[in-house]
């Protein structure tokens, strides 16, 4: 019996305006004032067993407060792909940053994945630090942990296969419990590095994005996402606008996906 592969969708929902500057821990080529924006995704994993989503991205209330533009809300993009909401049974949450773990709420009938780490970091004493604790909606926190004690939380202790072909591998560096996901493809093995490396660039030039919880860990993540995937190209990053020109439209209207592989 053959192993089964999974169809990738890169759902763009947000965008914002940055300095190229403002996107590297370390001076880097190019001039850094020039525009370099910074796209937010969530990703949709579609195959035997279901469709999985990776990441719930943020709501429109927090699209004001940060000053985002909101294109299309992250449910609003899967109803018109054809993946209701409320039919997702599972969700892989790779941090509990504001933009990655938004609108879980929205997911009613759904099993969130998150490493054990992120939930101890995101509730503990690094909190008190507002460096830290910024990039954080406590609002979004409370609506994880309110179903943690509901049950339709899972906790991951680093490695996690959560079906044969998806799996899920805690590499931390920008929080502490920051998890990427495998994939087997028909293209081979394509990873989601989430904010193991925002940009494509980030991860050529070995110089991060300058939203750290640990820099040793960040590099090693760079030097793990490349021996989990089956070549560069298979690498996703979190926040690219190339991902929407290297890889083709879904051609869906009214939504911004992509399709991986």
């Amino acid at each position: 019996m053959s192993a089964p592969l999974y169809r990738i969708l890169a759902v763009k929902y947000a965008t914002v305006d940055r300095a190229r500057g403002s996107n590297f821990l370390h001076p880097a080529p190019g001039d850094p004032d020039t525009p370099m924006a910074l796209d937010f995704f969530v990703w949709l994993i579609d195959g035997p067993g279901g469709a999985v989503l990776v990441d719930t991205g943020f709501s429109p209330a927090s699209a004001i407060a940060r000053g985002r533009r909101y294109l299309v809300s992250p449910p609003e993009s899967l109803r018109r792909l054809g993946h209701a909401p409320e039919s997702i049974r599972d969700v892989v949450v790779t941090h509990l940053h504001y933009d990655h773990a938004g609108n879980v709420g929205e997911f009613p009938a759904a099993t969130a994945w998150v490493q054990d780490r992120e939930v101890r970091y995101a509730t503990g004493d690094c909190m008190c630090d507002p460096k830290q604790n910024h990039f954080f909606s406590t609002d979004d926190v409370a609506v994880l942990i309110r179903r943690l004690y509901q049950g339709s939380v899972r906790l991951v202790d680093g490695f996690h296969a959560l079906r044969d072909g998806i799996e899920l591998h805690r590499v931390g560096g920008h929080t502490d419990g920051l998890q990427v996901v495998r994939v087997r493809t028909a293209r081979g093995w394509v990873v989601l590095a989430s904010d193991a490396a925002h940009y494509y660039e980030n991860l050529a030039l070995q110089n991060p994005f300058p939203a750290i919880f640990s820099l040793p860990d960040m590099l090693a993540g760079y030097a793990r996402i490349r021996e989990l995937a089956d070549g560069e190209d298979l690498i996703v990053p979190g926040h690219d606008p190339a991902v929407c020109t290297r890889f083709e439209s879904a051609g869906v209207p009214g939504v911004h996906a992509y399709r991986i592989a």
